[in-house]
């Protein structure tokens, strides 16, 4: 995709009044609050900021993880009420911002405008509808079209085309929006996938976002999605095994607590988006990761629960 980008300098951007206008949105509220030339400048930092900064994010340390939020504004809302507005806490979410929740935009610019004041505190993974064949039919162009206009649904493929895909935090977890590939041999191949990158359908970059855990499978299978693969707990403690790693954290599916295990805890997936689409009763949940990689989980309940990565 050719790049739409201008040059905009910083001081013709108060990121602040961006951020204090986005989050007093309330629940009830229509109008978008950022104009079009500001999503523009937010579009043109973030590319920027994602491009001086590594395809693998190599992390420290206390940190927050959070998974799919899919344009349910509102809940990412109450996560920051619930887990701390930046930079109050670190974070890391795991991807898919965009598509099927009603304020995809406001999603996707309040989570921008966070990555542009706070970039070495506020990660963001990309996830599998931040690619154009997908949020081109998902939701997010039909609202960039009504809400504000095609071509800043284009600037914003711009920005997800240069997002980082997975991080390392302590160099004991692994973090991607999907799962592992059978091409993935060495964390050094993921260091070596080079930007401005649109996704195929297959392949390492394919894999990392779109496949999946299940315990029905020994080894690879094709997924059921149609993209990419599925694979089992006994592949993902050959990977674990093999990487020195304690555990993979990824998102990509909705689970009923808002976090799952699977493989004798190596793997858990996070889901952030509650009651997702109106059509599922599950938890939202967010992952803690403190100093010492004691791991926990907030959920919209607002119980904790702990673990141990360290096995």
């Amino acid at each position: 995709m050719v790049s739409r980008r201008r040059s905009f300098h910083q001081n013709e951007f108060d990121v602040n009044d961006v951020i204090r206008r986005l989050v007093s949105v309330k629940s009830h509220q229509k109008n978008l609050v950022v104009s079009e030339h500001e999503l523009k400048i937010i579009c043109s930092l973030a590319h920027s900021i994602f491009l001086s900064q590594p395809m693998l994010l190599e992390l420290e340390a206390p940190l927050k993880i959070a998974g799919d939020i899919h344009g349910q504004y509102s809940d990412l809302l109450r996560l920051f009420n619930l887990s701390g507005f930046p930079p109050e806490s670190n974070y890391l979410f795991l991807g898919d911002y965009v598509d099927r929740g009603p304020r995809s935009l406001e999603t996707i610019a309040l989570l921008l405008c966070y990555k542009i004041k706070y970039p070495k505190n506020f990660f963001l993974l990309r996830g599998n509808h931040e690619v154009a064949n997908l949020n081109r039919i998902y939701g997010f162009y039909d609202e960039c079209k009504r809400r504000c206009s095609i071509k800043i649904w284009k600037y914003f493929q711009d920005v997800f085309n240069c997002m980082p895909v997975a991080a390392l935090i302590e160099n004991k977890i692994f973090c991607c929006h999907g799962g592992l590939s059978p091409m993935l041999r060495s964390i050094e191949q993921i260091k070596r996938l080079y930007r401005p990158v649109d996704v195929q359908e297959t392949g390492l970059l394919c894999d990392i976002l779109w496949s999946d855990p299940d315990p029905n499978v020994v080894g690879w299978a094709p997924n059921q999605r149609g993209v990419s693969y599925v694979f089992g707990s006994d592949v993902l403690g050959q990977f674990l095994h093999r990487m020195d790693l304690d555990i993979v954290v990824r998102g990509h599916q909705v689970v009923e607590d808002g976090y799952e295990f699977f493989g004798r805890r190596g793997l858990v997936t996070i889901f952030s988006a509650p009651n997702y689409c109106g059509e599922f009763d599950n938890a939202g949940a967010v992952m803690n990761v403190d100093e010492n990689l004691l791991c926990s989980f907030q959920v919209r309940n607002f119980s904790k629960l702990k673990f141990c990565i360290n096995k």
